[in-house]
């Protein structure tokens, strides 16, 4: 049994966005930034990375989703 390359390219994408906003949460603790700075500035590090879509043509037996 494994993941089709979709779900493991989304668990790939996932772990990235999840480094990326741990990574702003260091740069923004003892900062003096209100809630919606720090939102924006976490919506954009993910808006600003390269994340593709992958598109499937061919089934595959056994995946799980």
């Amino acid at each position: 049994m494994s993941f089709c390359e979709h779900c493991e390219g989304q668990r790939f994408d996932r772990a990235r966005v999840l480094r990326a906003l741990r990574q702003l949460h260091r740069e923004l603790r003892g900062t003096d930034r209100t809630a919606a700075e720090a939102l924006g500035a976490a919506l954009h590090a993910v808006r600003t990375m390269d994340i593709p879509h992958l598109e499937l043509e061919e089934e595959m037996d056994e995946v799980v989703h």
